[in-house]
Order: C-alpha cells, then structure tokens, then sequence
C-alpha cells in the first residue's frame, strides 16, 4: 500500500521566504505553521492585523523558534494590494513561495473598494495583482512556487460571463464564488504556460482543500448555514488535513507545474494529498487568455512575462 503523503514529508525549509494570504486562520494558519515548523521564514498577509497578530502568537507558541512576521493586505483593494507588495519588495529581493490562499465564500451582493463583485475581485483579481506585482522576485530562484487555493465549488454554477464579470444584471452567491474558483484555476493553468514559455524557474499550482472545517460558510443566510453546517460538518476533516494539498503543492520535490492537488478520498471530500482533476472548462486555453487579458485590463497590472 502506497504510503500516504503527511506533513512529516515536508522537506527542510530553512532559507526559503514564504507569503501566504489570509493566513490569521483556517487553511493559511495551518500552512503556515507547518511551513514554519519546518524553517520557513514566513510573512503572513492578512486583511485583519489583530487577528494575525493573535495567529502569530499561535504560531510562535506552537513553534517556539518560528520566523514569522506580518504584513496588512486587504485583497479587495486594489490599493492595499499595491502598498503591501511594494513594502515587500522593499524588504526582500527574493520570495520562494507564495500561498494565494485567502478568499471570500458565499457573501451577499456586494463590491471590492474597485468596484468589482466582492468575490470575483478578491478571490482572484486580488490574487492575480498581487502575484504579477511579485513574481520578479521569484523568477530567478529556483523551485520557487506560487500555489492557488481553488475548490470544488469550480465545478458548480461557475461561467465566465464576460459580459456581466461584476454581476449587475443577476446575482447569485453560489455561482459567483464557483466563479472565482475557477477563475484561480484558469490563473494557475495560464500562468504556467507562461512560466515555461519563458523557462522561468518558478512553476505554478493549484490546490483545493475538500470539505474543511474552517470559517468560509460564515456568510450564508442563517438557515442556509444551519442547514449546510448539518450536512457537511459530520464528513468535514481538520484544517491541518484540509492544507496538506496546499503544502504538497508548495514543498513535494516530485510535483510538476501545473498541478493540481486534492483530497485523495471519497468525490475528493477529504483525505491525504494527490494530484487530482479539475473541470474541462478550466482547461479551455482560449477562456485562460481571455481572462489573463481582461484581468490585467481591470487591474492595471502587467506581468514580467508579457514582454
């Protein structure tokens, strides 16, 4: 029987600067305290700074001889995103890892400080400006990876509609976070393409952590959520093992880009990390330009690998 991958296979770490959004709790906590643990100096950007100052403490408690710092990033600003990856840059002239790991799920009709439709705008065109504002700090280190949290629900309700991206003609929760979720794969496929394109070293992944116990459902409809927390809660696996996909992705010396990684058990609801599949549409390379293109047109942001 094949030996199941654990955080206990994560190599050495020492050396290697990692950034992961949203990391004060869920999936970015435990990422970045396995991370940590195992040498990573560890920059956690988070929208609220008493919580992550409160994660850091975790961390630090946990990992007494942990490197961990933090930085304010609110993904729904484009602004933010801005000042925060410019302080970065500032402070380091390297990033081996970056987790685009925060996210919104499920929230009612309403708009980034740019006028996006909340999900859409932080999930991924958040990410997307934040990645492209440092990845030349990453294109020349070696294995340096940037893995994005995507999630199962790409697969339901989930179109790019390009003539309503922001959702003004209708708005439907499920949908709009399906279409953030696959928007994060066609990102990450796209931005492989590119990666090798330029023979850069520097791979991209995906990951997806089942069904997790962690704080996304919060922004259901207080019946809604009563009614989802009774039917998922019971099958829901830890946060630790929900971020072993995002840590596989981001340590596993045998992973190649482009990867996407997820629970490996029953419909992918929970279990150890394997590459899994995504949906067919997430693998359309005219819907991935499409969208680079129209990303980087609302976010004014323009990559080192577009020439």
């Amino acid at each position: 029987m094949a030996k199941h991958w654990t955080q206990d296979d994560i190599p050495d770490q020492r050396g290697k600067l990692a950034v992961i959004t949203g990391a004060n709790t869920g999936l970015g906590l435990e990422t970045a305290k396995a991370l940590a643990s195992h040498g990573a100096t560890v920059v956690l950007a988070v929208r609220d700074t008493v919580k992550g100052n409160a994660a850091m403490a975790a961390i630090t408690a946990e990992v007494p001889n942990a490197q961990v710092t933090l930085e304010e990033l609110d993904l729904s600003s484009l602004d933010s995103v801005r000042r925060t990856a410019k302080h970065l840059r500032s402070n380091t002239d390297r990033i081996d890892l970056l987790v685009n790991n925060a996210g919104v799920m499920y929230t009612p009709r309403s708009s980034t400080a740019d006028g996006f439709e909340l999900q859409f705008g932080t999930n991924h065109l958040g990410h997307f400006a934040f990645t492209g504002l440092l990845l030349d700090r990453m294109l020349a280190v070696e294995d340096s990876r940037i893995v994005t949290v995507s999630s199962m629900g790409h697969r339901i309700l989930s179109t790019i509609d390009f003539n309503d991206l922001h959702c003004h003609n209708a708005y439907n929760r499920v949908a709009a976070y399906g279409r953030s979720k696959l928007a994060n794969l066609l990102f990450t496929y796209e931005l492989q393409r590119r990666l090798s394109r330029a023979r850069a070293a520097t791979n991209a992944f995906a990951a997806h952590p089942g069904v997790s116990s962690t704080e996304l459902i919060r922004n259901l409809p207080t019946i809604i959520r009563a009614g989802a927390e009774a039917l998922f809660l019971p099958l829901a696996q830890s946060a630790a093992m929900g971020a072993l996909p995002t840590l596989r992705a981001a340590t596993d010396k045998s992973a190649t880009g482009g990867q996407y990684y997820g629970p490996g058990g029953v419909g992918e609801l929970g279990g150890y990390p394997v590459p899994v599949t995504s949906s067919r549409r997430s693998h359309d390379a005219d819907l991935q330009q499409r969208l680079w293109a129209t990303s980087q047109e609302l976010t004014g942001v323009t990559y080192p690998l577009d020439g």
